[in-house]
C-alpha cells in the first residue's frame, strides 16, 4: 500500500528538489540491482521531495516492462520512508495501464505518464491515453509534456476534472505560452514540474510559471550543488543562481550539447567522474569518449573543490 493519497503526494512533490536517478547497469548490460541499491542509499542522505525511479535519466525507453517492475521495486524498498517513489508508465495505452498497476503492487508512490511511443495523437486521443492509466491506479499520476504528447490547457482542465488522481503536470516541451495558459486555467489543482533538459537552465523563470520544482539529473553526481541551486532559485537569489550558471550549469550544457542523447550519457559520466560508476548507458545511446569524460572531471572537480573550501562561487 501507498504511504502518499494523491493530494499528499503532490503537496510533497511541490515542496523541495526531484531525484532522479540512473538505473545502473553492468558491463553486459543487464541490470545492476546491487549497485543501484547502494547508489539509492547514499542519495538517501541528501534531502528531496521524491525519487523518480527509472525515468528518463534512468532510461526507461531501454528497459522492459518486467524489468522496470524490478527497478521499481528495488527503488521502492530502497529509498527513506519519507521519499515517495514514482513509477513511470508509457508506450501504449495497455502497456501503461500494466506499468501503472505493477508499480503500485511493488510499492510506488505514484506515477510518471510518458508520452504515448512513436505515434501522435489528437488531444481526445491523449485524453483517453491519460484517463485510462488514472483509472487503472489509485496513486497519483504525473503526466509528462513532451514530444507527442503536447496537452493544450483545455485538455489538462478536462482530465483534472475527470481524473481525481491526476496530480501534476511536468513540462519538457519549453513553451511559455502553453504553460501559461495551463498554469493560468489550472492554478494550485495541480503540482508543476520543471523537466527540461537540464532542468537547472530553466528553473528561474519557470517559477514565475507557478513551477515550484524541477527534475534534476545534476543532483546525481553533484547533490551538494542541485540543492545549494534549487534554495537559491527559491529564495529568489538571482546573483548566486547566475553565478552558478555560469560556473557549472552553462559549460556543462556544452558538453550535453556535443552528442545526441547526451542528456543521459552525461549522467552517467558524471557518476563516473566522482567515483561512483554506474555503468554503460543501453544503445542506442553512446557514453561519452574519454576526452569529454575528461573535460566533464575537471569541471566537477573545479566546483566541487570551490565547495568543499566554503569559497563563494564567482563570476
Amino acid at each position: 500500500m501507498t504511504g502518499y493519497s494523491p493530494t499528499e503526494l503532490a503537496a510533497k512533490l511541490a515542496s523541495g528538489l526531484l531525484s532522479f536517478p540512473v538505473t545502473h547497469f553492468a558491463a553486459d548490460l543487464s541490470f545492476d540491482e546491487a549497485g543501484y541499491r547502494d547508489n539509492i542509499g547514499w542519495l538517501s542522505q541528501y534531502d528531496v521531495a521524491g525519487l523518480f525511479a527509472a525515468g528518463g535519466t534512468g532510461e526507461f525507453f531501454s528497459l522492459s516492462p518486467d524489468e522496470i517492475e524490478v527497478v521499481v521495486r528495488a527503488a521502492a524498498q530502497s529509498a527513506p520512508d519519507n521519499t515517495p517513489v514514482l513509477a513511470p508508465a508509457g508506450y501504449g495505452t495497455t502497456t501503461a495501464v500494466r506499468l501503472a498497476r505493477s508499480a503500485e503492487a511493488v510499492g510506488a508512490d505514484g506515477i510518471l505518464l510518458f508520452p504515448p511511443y512513436l505515434t501522435e495523437a489528437e488531444q481526445d486521443g491523449l485524453i483517453a491515453y491519460v484517463g485510462a492509466v488514472c483509472r487503472a491506479t489509485s496513486l497519483g499520476v504525473v503526466i509528462y509534456n513532451r514530444s507527442n504528447a503536447i496537452y493544450a490547457a483545455d485538455t489538462v482542465r478536462r482530465l483534472a476534472d475527470e481524473c481525481p488522481n491526476l496530480i501534476a503536470f511536468k513540462d519538457g516541451a519549453g513553451d511559455l505560452e502553453q504553460m501559461t495558459r495551463v498554469y493560468t486555467r489550472l492554478r494550485d489543482r495541480l503540482t508543476y514540474i520543471g523537466g527540461l533538459p537540464t532542468a537547472e537552465m530553466f528553473a528561474l523563470p519557470y517559477l514565475q510559471l507557478g513551477v515550484s520544482t524541477y527534475s534534476s539529473a545534476i543532483f546525481n553526481f553533484m547533490p551538494e550543488f542541485a540543492l545549494r541551486f534549487y534554495a537559491a532559485v527559491r529564495s529568489g537569489d538571482r546573483a548566486a543562481v547566475l553565478t552558478m550558471l555560469d560556473e557549472f550549469v552553462l559549460p556543462y550544457t556544452e558538453l550535453r550539447n556535443r552528442g545526441r542523447g547526451y542528456a543521459v550519457s552525461i549522467v552517467k559520466a558524471g557518476m563516473r567522474a566522482i567515483g561512483r560508476p554506474a555503468g554503460p548507458v543501453r544503445p542506442p545511446l553512446v557514453d561519452l569518449d574519454d576526452h569529454e569524460l575528461a573535460a566533464l572531471t575537471v569541471l566537477i572537480d573545479k566546483v566541487t573543490d570551490k565547495m568543499t573550501t566554503g569559497q563563494k562561487l564567482a563570476r
